[in-house]
């Protein structure tokens, strides 16, 4: 487990080294759309406590581990699965192993009056656009698959699945009425610019496989120090509190 004075001890020489070059460019973290809200938190109090500013990159994980294998200048890579850090780690572009941060969980949302979300609610025949975040990019929108088959209720609903690029994009469909119904990231709907709107429950968390959110410092890194320093700060006790706000399972 990582402590809170090892994060404070690198930002102190982050500090130090500041005062003594010039002033450097922002962090660039690319960020898992379903992490958007919760990053912003979570880089103003990084922000203010280091001096460093940061610039979010918003995508899918894929697209953005495809970003960084075509040489995209990022400093850090925050995915929504593990499955994309460890592919750029075989392929030798990490700076060090990646870490497990926290755990994502799913809930079924709906910004259509009359509509209770369920499960069951999804089957309804009046229900003909349920969106989820694209399965071959974004981890949310392979659970959501998977807790749909493991409700034996997927080959039923296939056809009425409208997929976003991101989790980002598929709340988009939810929360402008295009889909009746979708499947998005729990810190979506706790967000500030979310919270209020429609109806949600949560999906039972043991119909798919726990989403692993990752975090992984680039190899490539302007700014190894202050990418490492980051992503020692998502494991400090200010961090794991936003991302429990959030939704997020943490480690404690």
């Amino acid at each position: 487990m990582h402590s809170r004075p090892l994060f404070t001890i690198l930002c102190c020489l982050l500090l130090l080294c500041s005062a003594c070059r010039k002033p450097q460019q922002k962090l660039r973290i690319a960020t898992a759309a379903n992490m958007q809200y919760a990053m912003e938190e979570l880089v103003e109090a990084y922000s203010s406590e280091s001096g460093i500013a940061c610039e979010i990159i918003i995508g899918s994980s894929g697209k953005l581990t495809a970003q960084i294998r075509e040489g995209a200048p990022y400093d850090i890579l925050v995915s929504a699965d593990m499955r994309y850090p460890r592919e750029l780690e075989k392929l030798d572009l990490l700076s060090g192993p990646p870490r497990v941060y926290a755990y994502g969980t799913l809930v079924i949302w709906t910004n259509r009056p009359g509509i209770e979300p369920s499960l069951k609610a999804l089957t309804d025949p009046g229900i003909h656009h349920i969106a989820i975040a694209n399965p071959l990019t974004a981890p949310y929108g392979r659970a959501a698959i998977e807790a749909l088959e493991e409700a034996g209720i997927y080959d039923q609903l296939a056809h009425k699945l409208v997929y976003g690029e991101s989790v980002a994009q598929a709340s988009q469909f939810i929360r402008s009425g295009a889909s009746e119904v979708g499947i998005t990231a729990k810190a979506v709907v706790l967000s500030a610019q979310v919270a209020g709107i429609g109806k949600w429950v949560d999906l039972d968390s043991k119909k798919y496989t726990p989403i692993e959110q990752g975090v992984a410092c680039l190899r490539n890194s302007a700014q190894p120090k202050a990418a490492m320093a980051f992503s020692e700060f998502l494991f400090s006790p200010e961090a794991r509190q936003i991302l429990k706000k959030f939704g997020y399972s943490v480690y404690e």
